[in-house]
């Protein structure tokens, strides 16, 4: 409004700024004062940020990313800085630890604590996805959250399982084992097949047919026994399982059983040396030897 023709508010006394809304005048009140040091203040402080810190966007095609400031700030330069002090304050464990045998992981606590923090960690980041949380394991992913052990379950031998993986090729220190596929590549009927099953089911200690337990008996002996055993408790050295102990990677109802001899199951596990540092790939065979109650 102008000047000469002021408009004041009968109600309130103050003048209007001219605009009406559904019959509701708006009042030209002052913004409050401290409302106004606060806008000021932060306009202040903004072009004070802008000089002192990174903050202006640098144009396309220029190679920059923003101003640097004065400060030179830089967050990814502090947390490399932090990144090395962290390194720095676990070198010595870490030394330590690599070269440390079980037992001496065992009677230092600070080792030993170190060992598990760090293999939890790992183990969370790299190994949870196929083995679930603490090691649950999952059907075609082992438990290690017990003992039954398919390789090794001392401290390196499943160090050794970490570091060159299973069948995985790129390593030529991997663990290596291969069942063949009876059914698929056509060394079994499907009808010994069927009787193996009620082997495997009777070795176990479940109800098996028993005619068919006696007609695979000698298919056992002749294909199965040099893996698994005359006695089918498995061999370690070949990575066999014990097909006595009623443990099961990929199921133990027929179907499972009928399924493994059929089609074989040849699981992979990648190697985690070089992803991962010598003293990761030891604090998670502590970790793991400490989950299933390892072997010594």
């Amino acid at each position: 409004m102008s000047d000469t023709h002021k408009e004041i508010d009968e109600a309130s006394g103050v003048e209007t700024t001219g605009h009406t809304w559904d019959g509701i005048k708006e009042l030209n009140n002052p913004l409050p004062r401290w409302w106004l040091f606060v806008f000021y203040g932060t306009i202040i402080w903004a072009v004070i940020y802008m000089i002192f810190m990174p903050a202006i966007p640098a144009l396309p095609g220029t190679g920059m990313t923003n101003t640097p400031g004065l400060r030179g700030h830089s967050d990814r330069a502090l947390v490399a800085e932090d990144m090395a002090k962290l390194r720095a304050e676990r070198a010595a464990a870490a030394s330590q630890l690599t070269t440390a045998s079980l037992d001496e992981i065992e009677s230092n606590l600070s080792i030993q604590q170190f060992a598990l923090a760090m293999g939890e960690s790992a183990f969370g980041d790299n190994c949870a996805t196929c083995h679930g949380a603490g090691g649950r394991g999952a059907k075609g992913y082992p438990m290690l959250a017990d003992d039954i052990w398919l390789w090794d379950g001392m401290l390196d031998g499943i160090e050794t399982t970490i570091r060159h993986g299973i069948r995985h090729t790129e390593d030529p220190d991997t663990r290596l084992s291969a069942m063949p596929a009876f059914g698929r590549d056509g060394l079994l009927s499907r009808t010994e097949i069927d009787d193996l099953v009620q082997y495997v089911l009777s070795v176990s200690g479940r109800s098996a047919n028993a005619a068919a337990v006696s007609r695979a008996a000698p298919i056992f002996a002749q294909q199965c026994s040099s893996c698994h055993g005359t006695d089918a408790k498995g061999n370690r050295q070949l990575g066999a399982p014990n097909l006595t102990d009623n443990e099961w990677l990929f199921g133990g109802e027929p179907r499972d059983i009928q399924q493994t001899i059929y089609n074989a199951r040849n699981a992979h596990m990648p190697a985690w040396q070089g992803r991962l540092d010598d003293t990761t790939i030891k604090a998670l065979a502590v970790y793991v030897h400490s989950l299933g109650g390892g072997e010594k």
